[in-house]
């Protein structure tokens, strides 16, 4: 039984984890749309919160919603794009009426969905849960050379940064034993930002600016107002995310030695629901389950949901106090590439391993498994491929995790032998 001091020390480890992505998203939105700085500090400080209440939601859970199932829910980077176009066509409240309103569709569609899962046999998830690691190593390497668009970007002292906290994590999980060794993030991350500050590179002037204190206030931006196309284009985008959950759902259940049912699935989408109607109504964003936290459960081997509620609370803090919330930002982001290295490897790792009780001999499951993992890492590594597409055609094709999947999904039914079609398959499914 772990102390209150360890679960709040690994729920805070799970933060670090997801934090980079929570908060990049805020920062994209706000710096397109030319938001002040009081605006700014709004949508991140309502960032925070929301994915805290959102993530409490998740798992605890009730009758009907939350999949009880540790799993941290974030803003999805899918939405970036229409919101910025929304509100630059429109203005910030209507892009937030379309994200209300397609809340509630994923509540209400998350059964019919359910009645899908039966297209997602062992070659399926595995493959899903394979892509979801591999598509995001792309991710993990822009934040080791210094962060996607940045000045410094593949300057060698970030390259060492990233190698040294990689081997700070590698070497605490070889050597360390029980706490410490479930912490290895948190003591990689600790360590590489305690380089970065030595060389210089790490500064703590945002934590000084930064207030003491806020809270989430509803409609921020003004009330909601509602436009179809708004409403159609964040009903996609949340499909596209629904895709998604389910394969960090999948990937969950493996890392914690679990068979995931379909009603947790259904659960866990109606809370993603009620999380993004909870977005729009607080002007924060939609959420999806994340899947960067997914590697650190298998490799902290920390599976308890209660480390997972701790860290729900310790976002909702951060977003009621933005001072504390500073703090963590000033981690290099070559630290977290290194730690995501790792991380991301892991969920690739829980892929392969479900993948290994597919018999692979048998060619319809190599065409499977062997094209959906090469259509997603391409998506993922070369996304400018699908830039002459139409917009809702690359909010499509751009994610790696999305276009695997489907592709999984539709060869799985395409390739069917007359026995699979008769239900006489060894392969197992959500039930």
């Amino acid at each position: 039984m772990l102390s209150k001091k360890k679960v709040v020390a690994l729920g805070f480890q799970h933060v670090l984890a997801m934090y980079a992505g929570a908060v990049v998203v805020p920062l994209i939105v706000g710096g397109a749309l030319n938001l002040n700085a009081a605006q700014m500090a709004y949508l991140i400080a309502a960032d925070l919160f929301t994915c805290g209440i959102a993530t409490l939601l998740q798992v605890m859970g009730t009758r009907y919603f939350g999949s009880r199932l540790p799993v941290i829910l974030g803003c999805t980077f899918t939405a970036v794009g229409p919101i910025i176009a929304i509100a630059s066509g429109s203005n910030l409240a209507t892009a937030y009426g379309a994200i209300i309103l397609s809340g509630l569709f994923v509540v209400l569609a998350a059964p019919l969905y359910g009645k899908l899962l039966r297209f997602f046999p062992t070659v399926v998830t595995g493959s899903v849960v394979t892509i979801i690691g591999l598509s995001l190593i792309p991710v993990a390497m822009n934040n080791v050379a210094g962060g996607d668009g940045s000045e410094d970007y593949g300057d060698p002292q970030n390259l060492l940064l990233a190698l040294g906290t990689l081997i700070v994590i590698l070497l605490v999980n070889r050597f360390a034993k029980g706490f410490l060794r479930s912490i290895s993030v948190l003591i990689g991350l600790a360590a590489g930002t305690l380089a970065g500050y030595a060389l210089g590179i790490v500064s703590f002037a945002s934590v000084g600016e930064a207030s003491w204190f806020s809270i989430a206030q509803p409609f921020y931006f003004g009330w909601p107002e509602f436009s179809l196309t708004a409403v159609v284009t964040m009903i996609i985008v949340n499909i596209v995310s629904m895709v998604e959950s389910t394969g960090v759902y999948l990937a969950v259940g493996k890392a914690t030695n679990q068979t995931v049912e379909k009603q947790q699935i259904v659960n866990g989408l109606r809370s993603e629901g009620a999380a993004i109607m909870l977005g729009g109504i607080f002007n924060a964003f939609p959420y999806t389950a994340f899947s960067q936290n997914v590697g650190l459960i298998t490799l902290s081997g920390v599976k308890t949901r209660n480390v997972i509620v701790a860290a729900g609370g310790i976002m909702v803090v951060l977003g009621l106090l933005p001072k504390l919330a500073a703090v963590t930002t000033v981690i290099p982001n070559a630290v977290l590439g290194g730690a995501m290295i790792v991380m991301f490897g892991s969920v690739a790792a829980s892929g392969m391993s479900i993948l290994s009780e597919v018999n692979l001999r048998e060619e319809r499951n190599l065409l499977i498994v062997a094209t959906s993992i090469a259509v997603g890492l391409g998506s993922a590594a070369v996304p400018a491929v699908f830039d002459q597409l139409p917009d809702f055609a690359k909010m499509l094709t751009q994610s790696g995790i999305v276009t695997g999947s489907l592709t999984a999904i539709v060869l799985n039914l395409l390739l069917r032998s007359k026995k699979d079609k008769h239900g006489q398959t060894a392969s197992s499914s959500p039930q």
